[in-house]
């Protein structure tokens, strides 16, 4: 996913029951304050979401894509840290995935949850 691979995301596991990864807190992804946009903390967890649910997928199925996205902010994470982002699947059926992604600070402070729907095309 180019989109992922410019903001910096790195897969550390992926499966059909869990994907994990982590982004660097980097200036260019943070607000004027220097803690991670909500936006770039959203895009980490629709990339590890999407990931899970491109696997789940059926053999005759073209692709998947986010028709629902919710994230609580639980804190922040500022510029220099190391997030980490686990993403599992809610319910997996045949038209629609939910994946919940559960994002944290290295120490692990809660930065946000997230929830998505993922439609099969």
């Amino acid at each position: 996913m180019p989109f992922s691979k410019l903001m910096g995301v790195e897969v550390q596991e992926a499966s059909a029951e869990r994907v994990a990864g982590t982004l660097h807190v980097r200036a260019d992804l943070c607000t004027a304050g220097g803690i991670l946009h909500g936006g770039a903390i959203m895009a980490f967890a629709d990339a590890l979401g999407a990931i899970g649910a491109f696997l789940t997928l059926p053999e005759d199925a073209k692709g998947t894509t986010t028709i629902e996205s919710k994230t609580n902010f639980l804190g922040a994470a500022p510029q220099g840290a190391v997030v980490r982002g686990e993403a599992t699947p809610v319910k997996i059926g045949r038209t629609l995935s939910v994946w919940q992604t559960q994002i944290e600070t290295a120490d692990g402070r809660q930065v946000a949850l997230v929830t998505q729907t993922q439609m099969v095309l």
